[in-house]
């Protein structure tokens, strides 16, 4: 079989194991997404297997992938960046970009030198979390970006800090910090409580921020989620924001929003331009302008997407 030919093969099968072992789908719904008879999808999952192009995450560099994030990396002056197929079925679904966030973790914590990791909250977040092995890492050290609790007292779910800490060992500094206080005098007080100055101090060492990125509208998580009211969220969006990473909004610039929830926010400070490693898993339609946002102001250096919005990315 000619080399191109025996590349397409692979691509085809490593894109059935990924629609198979990572998205979920039956082998019948393969066959669909991929326009081949049922029988074809289940050789291609086979090969996928026999090729070992798939042990518990996807190793096949689907070359499409690559291309995009090379092309991404270049224009947006990325220090890391990696493109996921897209899930055909639902182009909002993080499992793909969970699971390459999850690889970026494990490979951070496993080295040998003892590292800091700084990292956000939210459901991407959270999944990558949920794919990590159990690893012995009491040298390592994580801290939050941004606390966890609500105005009402509640606490979200999607935290992750606590969470990573049980599977490695590592020592973990939560931030103890609601997410916006009710003034900017407030909240300028609380910044002075040693813990608090701590965990700054930490973030402001790591070598890697892993976050996710929120949009600014009316589906934004940051509202959905309770953390701001619908007055403040329409605030942002007529002060101009696109985005939001770790609660901080910014416009279509990817310049902070001066004003608003910012001014009350806890949070560890973001940098711009970024300074140490700072990837984003983030895709989708809804995010799109946020994540372009972020990749203009050098919010990030570090992009994990997927397919459809690296090819509208690169496509702005």
């Amino acid at each position: 079989m000619p080399p191109d030919s025996e590349k397409s093969r692979l691509d085809d099968a490593a894109r059935a194991g990924w629609l198979y072992f990572i998205a979920g789908h039956t082998q019948e719904e393969i066959a669909k997404r991929l326009k081949v008879s049922r029988a074809t999808a289940q050789r291609l999952v086979s090969l996928c297997l026999s090729e070992r192009l798939i042990t518990f995450r996807l190793e096949h560099p689907i070359a499409a992938c690559m291309d995009l994030a090379t092309r991404l990396a270049e224009k947006f002056k990325l220090r890391s960046c990696e493109v996921v197929p897209t899930n055909p079925a639902s182009a909002a679904a993080v499992a793909g970009i969970a699971e390459r966030a999850a690889s970026l973790l494990e490979t951070t914590l496993r080295s040998d030198k003892p590292t800091i990791v700084a990292i956000g909250t939210g459901r991407a977040m959270r999944a990558a979390v949920e794919q990590l092995p159990p690893m012995d890492c009491p040298d390592h050290q994580l801290v939050s970006l941004v606390g966890n609790i609500s105005p009402d007292g509640s606490a979200t779910f999607f935290d992750t800090v606590a969470r990573l800490a049980d599977l490695t060992k590592a020592r973990h500094y939560p931030m103890p910090l609601p997410v916006l206080m009710s003034s900017q005098a407030e909240r300028d007080q609380m910044l002075k409580i040693r813990p608090v100055e701590r965990v700054h101090a930490l973030a402001a060492k790591a070598d890697l921020r892993l976050i996710g990125i929120g949009q600014m509208d009316k589906s934004a998580q940051f509202h959905v989620d309770g953390f701001i009211n619908r007055e403040e969220l329409f605030e942002l969006m007529r002060l101009g924001a696109v985005g939001e990473v770790t609660g901080r909004a910014y416009d279509a610039g990817g310049r902070f929003i001066d004003g608003s929830t910012n001014l009350r926010l806890t949070s560890v400070p973001h940098p711009a331009p970024a300074a140490m490693l700072t990837v984003a898993a983030a895709l989708g339609p809804a995010k799109l302008p946020a994540i372009l946002a972020a990749l203009r102001g050098r919010l990030i250096n570090g992009l994990i997407t997927d397919e459809a919005t690296a090819k509208a990315l690169l496509a702005r």
